[in-house]
């Protein structure tokens, strides 16, 4: 028998009791009161995140990968972060990849009993061949889904970095991860449903591990996204007003530099901050890690 009873986030909510019986908007405002206690939950879990970020980018530069594992909505935001770093960075897909109990079809339809295996993590992580220089983050807002949990014991077996991610005190899966992540967002405003404040705390999470650890591994500059692919319209429009942005040229430049780059960026902006050549740019990135800060400096000395 499963013992929900000390879990934070199946508790009832005080706040919310009366939630069926008021109006629409006072609904929404009830909604909203919670949803501003997810941030604070998330500030007193800093130390413990920045720890998870220094760890995993040691870990990619060394070429190792990040995964992302859960079940059901937490699956789901894994995945949801993976998916949007190689057009947002230009990273190899093989880099950060979620990986959801259940396969591809639970992204769309909950896959039942697929969460409740010890095993089936295991399958899915040596399916990717994980080796000892890969991250596993483990996802679960009880903080007990075996899935995770089989997961994150079959990484540790192998020595690879384990990483928990819950919403609830003590959770069992913080004992199973070399970093454990705590975001105590209290009781949901329905009870149980997981999706709302712990799924946000989540996600902004995740958020913080992909977006900070891309940073340190030289893919922003200032606070422009200088790895961005243009893979599309509008992504071709970002990368022109980012080139814009970052050297204070005309959109026509802009436009004429990004065509001798095939639309690369980084490169663009040291070409006309520094007035050198495309394989020059291309040189002094090499050089320093890809950090376009650290090749501007480089240039000075």
């Amino acid at each position: 028998m499963i013992n929900l009873n000390n879990l934070l986030t199946e508790k009832r909510n005080p706040y919310t009791l009366n939630i069926d019986n008021v109006s629409t908007l006072e609904m929404c405002m009830l909604l909203n009161e919670e949803d501003k206690r997810v941030a604070i939950a998330i500030r007193n879990v800093l130390p413990q995140i920045a720890m998870a970020i220094d760890e995993i980018t040691s870990r990619l530069k060394d070429g190792g990968r990040l995964f992302y594992i859960g079940a059901g909505t937490s699956g789901r935001l894994g995945i949801l972060d993976a998916v949007e770093c190689p057009p947002t960075y230009s990273t190899n897909p093989e880099m950060v990849q979620g990986i959801i109990a259940g396969g591809y079809n639970a992204i769309f339809k909950a896959q039942e009993g697929a969460e409740d295996s010890l095993t089936l993590a295991q399958e899915d992580l040596q399916a990717k061949n994980l080796s000892a220089k890969d991250c596993v983050v483990g996802i679960a807002a009880s903080g007990r889904t075996p899935y995770v949990i089989g997961g994150l014991d079959f990484a540790n077996s192998i020595n690879a970095l384990t990483i928990a991610i819950s919403c609830t005190s003590n959770s069992e899966i913080s004992s199973h991860a070399k970093i454990a992540i705590e975001a105590l967002t209290g009781p949901e405003a329905i009870t149980g449903s997981t999706r709302m404040k712990a799924g946000t705390a989540q996600k902004m999470i995740l958020n913080m591990l992909s977006t900070c650890t891309m940073i340190k591994l030289g893919k922003v500059y200032s606070n422009l996204m200088v790895d961005v692919k243009s893979s599309n319209k509008k992504l071709e429009e970002r990368a022109r007003r980012i080139l814009m942005e970052a050297t204070n040229c005309d959109r026509q430049t802009a436009i004429d530099t990004l065509a001798i780059t095939q639309g690369k960026v980084k490169p663009a902006i040291l070409m006309l901050l520094a007035n050198i050549s495309y394989e020059e740019a291309l040189s002094s990135l090499n050089n320093n890690e890809g950090f376009i800060s650290k090749s501007l400096n480089s240039m000075k000395k």
